[in-house]
């Protein structure tokens, strides 16, 4: 699947997979990221305040991890397609320094109104491959043909 081109329609079948992509951020991102979101929630950059609320050390905000997941969507949707839907699910936590994985699978398409609508399950997976962060899209894609 294509993620820096436009993606259309009939190109779209199911099982189609998107991604995988890697990511691997540090703390200073952790940090810069609290910043422009304005959560300072402690157990995003103090080890000690992480580990008194029972994580192995500072973990990754769920918003970023929601960020990366979307971002995935519209460099799928590309400049003529839309973002519909949008749903995660945070069943786990995430640490830096780690390789997380995350990519979508079209699992179904269809024409609704004369659009191109592709739903799509999105998973993000810890370095251990356990899915921590599932979510799901509704994409709409242009029709060529239209």
């Amino acid at each position: 699947m294509k993620t820096n081109q436009q993606n259309y329609f009939e190109e779209i079948e199911v099982g189609n997979i998107i991604g995988p992509k890697i990511i691997n951020i540090d703390r200073k991102q952790l940090v810069m990221y609290a910043g422009a979101s304005q959560d300072f929630n402690e157990f995003h950059y103090d080890d000690e305040v992480a580990k008194k609320a029972g994580h192995k050390g500072i973990i990754i905000h769920g918003a970023l991890k929601s960020a990366w997941l979307a971002q995935l969507m519209i460099e799928f949707a590309g400049v003529e397609g839309n973002l519909r839907q949008f749903n995660v699910s945070y069943r786990g936590v995430d640490f830096p320094n780690e390789n997380l994985k995350y990519y979508g699978k079209i699992i179904n398409k269809f024409i609704d109104n004369s659009m191109g609508l592709v739903d799509i399950e999105l998973s993000l997976e810890n370095s251990e491959g356990k899915i921590t962060t599932p979510a799901s899209a509704v994409v709409e894609l242009p029709i060529k043909n239209n």
